[in-house]
């Protein structure tokens, strides 16, 4: 009742919670579905089971590693700073969270399955730039660890995906593949709920912080340090972001799971077990804020190079890594002309 409260008294934090709850759930329904998408293709669960599932793991995962580590939040809150002019730096935070719904709704229509993460993190360097009118206002230190965690989601997801499939396909080799069918169709509702988990403890934290960002910004304040985070916003974040996935999901399931590679029910296991480990490894690891989009698209990538390089459709392959080149010069070039477009005008 406080945070309601405050939002009626402060229109600046309205504008900003409003904008943050559209930004999240375009995360639902362009991020979120990358968690499900191989369990659906193969048929491992139906797609209304899979979407309740995903809402429940994806809670318990912003809720369970925002009490083990909430360093990612604290990476996104901490990686650019608007000042303590609490209209201009609304105005800017706006113009941020206003250039990934436009960046992440037109990936979306296109089912190209961008990350939003790196739309999020772009965006507010473009506006935290247009605010000050140079680097002012961005954190080196938080990018490099935006630049480490591309390199592991990449080399983590496509070899994990490798690797796990190849010991699997050895251990089971001589078993019946029936038996088998049926014992990793159940195995990857357990891998696809982690990968929810995962998505959730990543995803559901950078929002997180981009919310700690608005509060701190509405009250004349900087964001420096650790922060308490309430439950009931990490279930609002859940909720919402599970919404987005039950609303537009399926557009990229098809491209993920069933344009790139064409997936039997133990290479789904592999591809979400690889992209689940390496997600949790970034995220104990200082807390880096990596993308869940490109660590399972690049865990399925190496699941279908373990058989062979032919069986990895590199036409989507091609449109996908293009759209995640494009991402970080694209949205941050249109947060920052949004904002500069917003101070012009509001400032």
């Amino acid at each position: 009742m406080e945070f309601i409260q405050d939002l009626l008294a402060n229109p600046a934090l309205l504008v900003t919670v409003i904008l943050t709850i559209g930004v999240i759930l375009v995360n639902g329904w362009t991020d979120a579905p990358n968690a499900i998408a191989t369990a659906i293709s193969t048929r491992a669960i139906k797609p209304k089971h899979a979407i309740l599932m995903a809402a429940a793991f994806n809670f318990l995962g912003v809720f369970v590693m925002t009490i083990i580590n909430k360093s990612v939040a604290m990476t996104i809150s901490n990686m650019v700073d608007f000042g303590t002019d609490i209209r201009a730096s609304s105005i800017a935070l706006s113009g941020a969270l206003a250039s990934i719904v436009i960046w992440a709704t037109a990936a979306w229509y296109f089912g190209i399955p961008t990350s939003e993460s790196h739309a999020l993190i772009a965006g507010l360097t473009g506006a935290a730039v247009a605010y000050y009118n140079s680097f002012q206002g961005v954190n080196g230190a938080e990018w490099i660890k935006v630049i480490f965690g591309l390199v592991l989601s990449t080399v983590g997801g496509f070899g994990l995906g490798w690797g796990i499939t190849k010991l699997i396909e050895t251990i089971f080799q001589h078993q019946d593949r029936r038996k088998t069918n049926v014992f990793f169709k159940n195995a990857q509702v357990g891998s696809a709920a982690a990968m929810a988990f995962m998505h959730g403890a990543q995803d559901g934290q950078k929002f997180i912080g981009v919310f700690l960002i608005g509060m701190a910004l509405a009250n004349g304040q900087t964001v420096s340090g650790a922060m308490d985070i309430p439950i009931g916003l990490m279930l609002f974040c859940s909720i919402i972001m599970s919404l987005g996935t039950s609303i537009g999901g399926y557009r990229i399931i098809k491209a993920v799971g069933m344009d790139m590679v064409k997936l039997e029910v133990h290479q789904g296991f592999s591809a979400d077990l690889a992209a689940a480990l390496a997600l949790l490894v970034a995220s104990l690891w200082n807390g880096l804020p990596v993308s869940t989009t490109h660590t399972k698209t690049t865990a399925i990538m190496g699941v279908g190079a373990s058989k062979r390089i032919s069986s990895v459709n590199w036409g989507v392959v091609r449109d996908m890594v293009l759209a995640w080149v494009l991402t970080f010069p694209g949205c941050g070039l249109l947060g920052y002309v949004v904002t500069r477009i917003l101070i012009g005008v509001f400032a």
